[in-house]
């Protein structure tokens, strides 16, 4: 082993077992540096000595000394249900590959490829909002990967930003299968597992009331809704500082597509976001006829027989557009200097300026409060009292 990594204080604690623990694991690979934490894991990017490619390595520790030993039988029966649903699913090009498995007493090592470009989270996080054509495409991929394991009757129970990984390309990859699991057509799930923002409301009453039903594969569905309402305007649509106001929320289907972030966002888009965050789960979209959906129709191509004085028309027109439209590009209307001064938000370009400064103050599904945009959040007015100042 370079000398690098050499056991340090940290690494017998439990960050990087021994090479006598797993020396199946190193023999084959050779570990760097740490990609991320979890309570009970360590993400790490790994070399194969034969090839020279990168991987992640997942080192999932099962010694039962940070924690009781049921915990850790918890723990390696969601592990092996998590390496058989992924290798359910090793065909699809937009769910992350197991690429290896290692066992040891104290330490299980799930080896994945490697997705350069990180979480669909951070990439967000930079960019603030995402374009309706990038979002069609992102949003595409993962309903197809969604349609994938439902066809499996594998529900995955946590699809979020944070569990969606980008390749060189930025295309997706589904990863982060430790909630899924394998439902028999007609069960019903009733344990509360997953992110509170992205729950389904029939996760959450059945976790509340008894004697309701329980939930199945719509509640990814309802996540996709909550996803792809969150690429198109930097927030989820029913985050609250306050759990409760939360859960009220989304408990009654309350968002709104509030101006003037939606103003440039096209009605096809919104609407399949409305048929992905149905309250009744029966009225929800299915991947299958999420993927019909007008907004991932590309329109059909007529032909037509071949017409000179129109297609030398169109050309003119098109020529007209693009002059004016560079005419514009380079010459853009004055915005008021009352607009600027006291609602700045409602002009694009400053929007995103805002966003991107309270993305790195805040992160990016903070609202300073309902039907508030990220402006205020730099708001430093001074309020008087004028009837006390009198008093006093």
């Amino acid at each position: 082993m370079p000398d690098d990594f050499m056991m340090t204080k940290e690494d017998k604690d439990g960050d990087l077992p021994s090479h006598d623990q797993a020396s199946g694991f190193y023999a084959k690979y050779e570990p760097k540096e740490v990609l991320g934490k979890g309570v009970s894991s360590t993400v790490r990017r790994c070399v194969e000595k034969v090839s020279g490619k990168d991987f992640a390595v997942k080192i999932i520790d099962i010694s039962g000394e940070k924690g009781e030993a049921d915990l850790v039988e918890q723990t390696k029966k969601e592990t092996t249900m998590e390496i058989n649903i992924l290798l359910m699913c090793k065909d699809h090009p937009n769910i992350i590959a197991l690429h290896d498995t290692y066992e040891t007493p104290t330490f299980i090592f799930l080896v994945f490829e490697l997705c350069k470009k990180g979480e669909l989270f951070d990439y967000l996080t930079e960019v603030v909002t995402l374009s309706e054509k990038r979002t069609r495409l992102i949003m595409r991929q993962l309903i197809e990967a969604v349609e994938f394991i439902h066809c499996k009757n594998i529900v995955h129970r946590d699809l979020k930003p944070e569990n969606i990984l980008l390749d060189d390309n930025l295309n997706i990859k589904l990863s982060d299968f430790g909630f899924a699991t394998h439902v028999a057509p007609g069960e019903e799930l009733t344990d509360l597992c997953g992110t509170p923002a992205y729950l389904a409301p029939e996760v959450l009453a059945v976790s509340m009331y008894e004697n309701v039903p329980g939930y199945g594969k719509e509640v990814d569905m309802w996540a996709c809704g909550v996803i792809m309402y969150t690429l198109l305007v930097g927030a989820p649509p029913f985050w609250h500082r306050k759990q409760m106001y939360m859960i009220r929320s989304i408990m009654q289907g309350s968002y709104r597509f509030g101006s003037p972030e939606w103003d440039d966002v096209s009605v096809l888009a919104k609407d399949l976001i409305s048929n992905f965050l149905k309250v009744d789960p029966r009225q929800r979209l299915t991947a299958k006829e999420a993927l019909a959906h007008p907004f991932f129709r590309r329109e059909a191509v007529i032909k037509k027989k071949f017409d000179a004085k129109r297609k030398f028309r169109v050309g003119i027109l098109s020529v007209r557009f693009f002059l004016r439209l560079r005419h514009y590009y380079l010459h853009p209307p004055p915005i008021s200097v009352e607009t600027v001064t006291h609602n700045p938000y409602v002009v694009k370009n400053i929007r995103k300026v805002i966003d991107g400064c309270a993305f790195r103050i805040y992160g990016h599904w903070v609202k300073k409060g309902d039907n508030q945009n990220r402006a205020a959040l730099f708001e430093h007015l001074l309020k008087v009292d004028w009837k006390s100042e009198d008093k006093s």
